[in-house]
């Protein structure tokens, strides 16, 4: 099994729970696992009843695993800053101003949220050496899917960026006249240097999630969930993100043979209803069905959690990455 695992599915269908369940399976198994959350609402910090932030800290009472909880709003601030830090070291006094105005406006813009996640994952993939598994609880499936096609999109534009910073060095030396020696720029240029990083960046991210993540999708016994499940299959497809299982969650419970009552022939119905549509994921969509997991009573904490990842048909052991970046 790889070491890196993504949970995700529609919002509300229980992707954290059965991250954290995971997670416990894992470390209850002897792997060191890092549980990684990008859910403002702080719903680990819920499962665990303990508080965590974007540093990874030990989980009460259960051995070899630790927690983060990355708050998305957090990292999108953190990110600009750093873009608004290497620009300003690369651009005149002049232009700082107009710099500092174009990355207040991208705060709020389409994408600066995926990008600003993108990173953190791709950070915590790259350092990740203390740990043998590390579990993923993602955002809704559009956010998720979009972080995850950003390597393929990314490497191309800066590709793109290199080849026109290569032509335009080469043209200002080009240009030296006279007595002038040529100035060889091109080795200690900053901006292609950065460029080069950027570069090494997304071609580790490309490999690290099509060689060494396994992708499950989460999702409940509706139309609603099935459909945004299957249309998330074909688009990781077109990723060549293959989606190695998937988790029902949320069944209902059957009532027992005596009751008759009118809530016991609703939960029957609904019952039958979410048998069949079990059986057209076990024969219309190719990833296994490797969980069904009932509604419980109470919030998955504790026992419950546990009784979870009791459930889980998935492999807890995990393989070394194949791909160690420069970058740890």
């Amino acid at each position: 099994m790889e070491p890196f695992v993504f949970f995700g599915g529609k919002g509300g269908v229980g992707k954290t729970t059965v991250s954290c369940a995971y997670a416990l399976r894992c470390a209850r198994d002897g792997q060191r696992t890092l549980v990684v959350s990008t859910d403002p609402a702080h719903s680990v910090t819920d499962v665990f009843d303990q508080p965590f932030d974007d540093s990874p800290r030990s989980v009460d009472g259960i051995d070899g695993l630790d927690a983060v909880e990355i708050d998305p709003e957090d990292e999108v601030t953190r990110h600009l800053d750093e873009l608004r830090q290497d620009l300003s070291e690369q651009v005149s006094a002049s232009m700082v101003n107009e710099i500092n105005r174009q990355l207040e406006m991208a705060h709020g813009t389409p994408g600066a949220y995926e990008s600003a996640l993108f990173d953190r994952f791709v950070d915590v993939m790259r350092t990740s050496e203390p740990y043998d598994r590390v579990v993923f609880d993602t955002s809704p499936t559009g956010s998720t899917l979009r972080l995850l096609g950003l390597p393929d999109l990314l490497e191309g534009w800066i590709d793109r960026l290199i080849h026109k910073r290569r032509t335009s060095i080469d043209l200002f030396e080009k240009a030296a006249v006279g007595n002038t020696e040529p100035r060889r720029v091109m080795a200690g240029d900053p901006v292609l240097a950065r460029l080069q990083e950027r570069k090494e960046f997304f071609e580790f991210a490309g490999s690290a999630l099509h060689d060494d993540a396994a992708f499950f999708l989460v999702l409940n016994p509706d139309e609603l969930s099935l459909n945004e499940t299957e249309r998330a299959i074909a688009t990781l497809r077109e990723e060549d993100l293959a989606v190695r299982g998937l988790v029902a969650n949320k069944l209902t419970p059957s009532p027992d043979p005596d009751e008759d009552g009118r809530g016991a022939r609703y939960l029957r119905d609904r019952v039958e209803t979410e048998a069949a549509r079990l059986e057209t994921i076990r024969s219309e969509f190719d990833p296994p069905l490797v969980a069904e997991i009932g509604w419980r009573s109470a919030e998955v904490t504790g026992d419950l959690l546990s009784d979870v990842a009791d459930n889980l048909d998935i492999e807890t052991a995990a393989e070394p990455p194949t791909h160690v970046s420069s970058g740890q």
